[in-house]
């Protein structure tokens, strides 16, 4: 078992446990603990090797490297001496008495969050078992290490305020935007950035490249999104991590595992239901492919892929994900492809789907001509629309991706 995966399922075991004996009110604190859940705490705030919650965690950013703070409540190292007003003001401002927070902790969503729910993980952090574990959370070189820089981010990148439901919305509606807009912070990844790291805000849950993986089109686009999707397979998806499209890998693997499939029925429901109705893009047109490249890439999909996602893309359920109109075959972004192609893919394993199949690299056996050709014809068969590949950007992503 590797030191990070056992840093995980510790910090998972705590989040799972039941509440015993606690000095603060019960409900509150399992309330908070649940909450935890949704925001996938977990995920940033627990290192490698190191003990839940204790922080430590590289996290890479465009501007440098910065490094996940302690959130038990050890005293010195931790948050232990942090009052609720000031755990109230890290999460709705960004700012602390240090100075201010850098946005790759994502304030500018927590700051939708009620004062109730971050008091609630308040109350659940504090009954964590306290873990000493100092941290110098600033890694960035000058100038970005000048956090009161920051104030002229906020100026330009956030509006502080909770959120405010929406009238003529059904309340399950209205639960998926509190969810998705606020605590379960979901553009954070699947928003693009703007130069200086802040959402595209006209380009709101459209996709988005992080840390060399690309976070797909959330929205109700038929063609690249979930438009497609019904809310059941919404639903599926977030609770498995499969569904008849798609398996979950990489990043949403581990958001799946320690996040979404913990989350109640009606909780997933509603964020299927308000992600189904977010405006989508114009259709697009289908682009031309250069017949040489077509008959390559059938020819190699023939050899390697159809036996598993059969001759028409159709995919076999549970096993191997559809390719035929599927959104994350279109995506404007092909780097998770070649990815996949260059060097496999273990899909997540839950209670739901415990199989977790995986697909074996590709990228030893294949050339990039013709990962090329094969993925050109995947993107623009069977129905798909999407932009072909050449061998030079496959190159490109194959030395990047292995750097």
């Amino acid at each position: 078992m590797s030191t990070q995966f056992a840093a995980r399922i510790a910090a998972a075991a705590l989040l799972l446990a039941p509440v015993a004996c606690l000095a603060a009110d019960p409900a509150q604190v399992e309330r908070g603990r649940y909450l935890a859940i949704v925001g996938d705490c977990a995920a940033c705030h627990t290192a490698p090797g190191g003990a839940p919650f204790a922080g430590g965690l590289p996290i890479q950013t465009p501007f440098g490297t910065l490094i996940t703070p302690n959130i038990t409540p050890d005293m010195k190292t931790g948050i232990g001496g942090m009052s609720d007003a000031q755990f109230l003001g890290d999460l709705h401002t960004g700012v602390e008495p240090d100075g201010h927070f850098y946005p790759a902790f994502p304030y500018p969503y927590f700051t939708k969050v009620t004062d109730a729910d971050v008091l609630a993980i308040h109350a659940w952090l504090n009954t964590l078992p306290p873990a000493s574990n100092e941290i110098k959370t600033n890694q960035l070189p000058f100038p970005f290490n000048i956090r009161a820089s920051m104030g002229v981010w906020n100026a330009l990148n956030f509006t502080e305020g909770r959120f405010v439901p929406v009238a003529g919305k059904s309340e399950a509606w209205n639960r998926g935007a509190y969810l998705v807009e606020g605590l379960a912070h979901c553009g954070a990844c699947h928003t693009a950035k703007n130069i200086l790291g802040g959402d595209e805000r006209g380009s709101l849950l459209q996709g988005g490249v992080l840390n060399q993986w690309f976070a797909p089109n959330l929205t109700g686009d038929t063609h690249t999104g979930l438009g497609g999707w019904s809310v059941a397979q919404i639903t599926l998806y977030l609770q498995s991590g499969h569904n008849e499209f798609s398996a979950a890998t990489g990043p949403m693997a581990e958001v799946v595992t320690h996040s979404t499939s913990q989350m109640t029925d009606a909780d997933r429901q509603a964020i299927a239901i308000y992600l189904k109705d977010q405006p989508g893009q114009p259709i697009f047109e289908r682009p031309a492919v250069d017949a040489a490249v077509m008959q390559l890439g059938a020819i190699v999909y023939d050899q390697q892929c159809a036996a598993c996602h059969t001759g028409k893309g159709a995919g076999v359920d549970g096993l191997a994900p559809a390719f035929a109109h599927t959104p994350s075959i279109q995506a404007p972004n092909p780097i998770n492809l070649v990815r996949a192609v260059l060097f496999g893919a273990a899909s997540v394993a839950t209670d739901t789907a415990p199989t977790g199949a995986a697909m074996p690299a590709f990228g030893w056996k294949l050339s990039d001509q013709q990962i090329a050709a094969v993925l050109s014809y995947i993107r623009t068969s069977w129905g798909n629309s999407a932009t072909s590949l050449d061998a030079a950007k496959v190159h490109q992503l194959r030395e990047s991706l292995t750097a």
